[in-house]
């Protein structure tokens, strides 16, 4: 799904990118991250909910949509410092970071790397562990490279791809850099612990990680081990939740109207 929001495009050079960013909407900046060989566009409806009360930023990743790649891994440690020289060039104050899947990783590395530069943080579908995920889907991720172009050529990604990238030759090179970066192994526990920013975990009830994966995170930033209290006073000290979204999957919750609800009730409810 692609929106229909009127948009301003523009680019921003930073660490070497020439990044590729729209803004949607008025309001306390939301910086909104896209998943991965996709681009901002494939949010659809829910940019257009969150746009209603915000100024969405929402820029294209590395080698993604309308950012051209360059000579560097797709890693979200090195795309969290692309998005925090992004919230310098505009000269943004405390955005909320909300990030989808691979963009997940990325906000949630912002916050870790960045935290005074935040106010809140969105995680969705963004699993803290590559041995999270079920095997059958790591043995597909592990198919991700060059050889898959043929295979992808009818999908909405590809199509994407060829139609925005400044490059569109460049997407068997996409596929090589998206396939190295799953087949790595990390643990982002100790970053998740040192979060300094309100965090939401968002997940589906069937996403490409089980719920109890994103509880486990969830219990990482003090929930989920006690009572909350008849006040709310034995929820997390840091202003953290979860929300596990039913009847949604990985690959359709970053356009569910539920995704852009709980988002919006974290970001506008009251101080922690």
């Amino acid at each position: 799904m692609t929106t229909d929001t009127k948009a301003t495009g523009k680019y921003a050079k930073v660490n070497g990118l020439n990044l590729y960013y729209e803004t949607h909407g008025a309001g306390r900046p939301l910086i909104l991250l896209h998943g991965g060989l996709m681009s901002n566009e494939t949010f659809g409806p829910v940019l257009q909910q969150l746009a209603q009360s915000h100024q969405v930023i929402a820029p294209d990743l590395q080698g993604h949509g309308r950012t051209a790649d360059i000579d560097r891994p797709i890693d979200v440690r090195l795309m969290a410092g692309d998005i925090a020289a992004l919230i310098d060039h505009l000269e943004l104050a405390s955005p909320d970071v909300v990030g989808y899947s691979l963009g997940g990783g990325v906000a949630l590395q912002t916050a870790a790397q960045y935290p005074a530069k935040l106010r809140r943080l969105v995680a969705v579908s963004a699993n803290i562990r590559p041995n999270a995920i079920y095997p059958e889907m790591r043995a597909q991720q592990g198919q991700v490279n060059a050889s898959a172009v043929e295979f992808m050529k009818d999908t909405p990604m590809y199509q994407l791809y060829q139609r925005v990238a400044p490059r569109p030759e460049d997407f068997p090179k996409l596929l090589d850099k998206i396939g190295a970066s799953m087949a790595k192994d990390f643990d982002f526990a100790d970053e998740v612990r040192g979060l300094q920013v309100p965090t939401l975990i968002v997940a589906a009830d069937a996403d490409m990680a089980p719920p109890s994966h994103y509880v486990e995170v969830f219990k990482l930033l003090g929930g989920g081990l006690r009572d909350g209290g008849w006040m709310g006073e034995g929820r997390p000290a840091g202003g953290h939740a979860l929300a596990i979204l039913p009847g949604l999957t990985h690959y359709n919750i970053g356009t569910s109207p539920l995704f852009a609800a709980v988002t919006l009730a974290f970001l506008d409810g009251q101080p922690t």
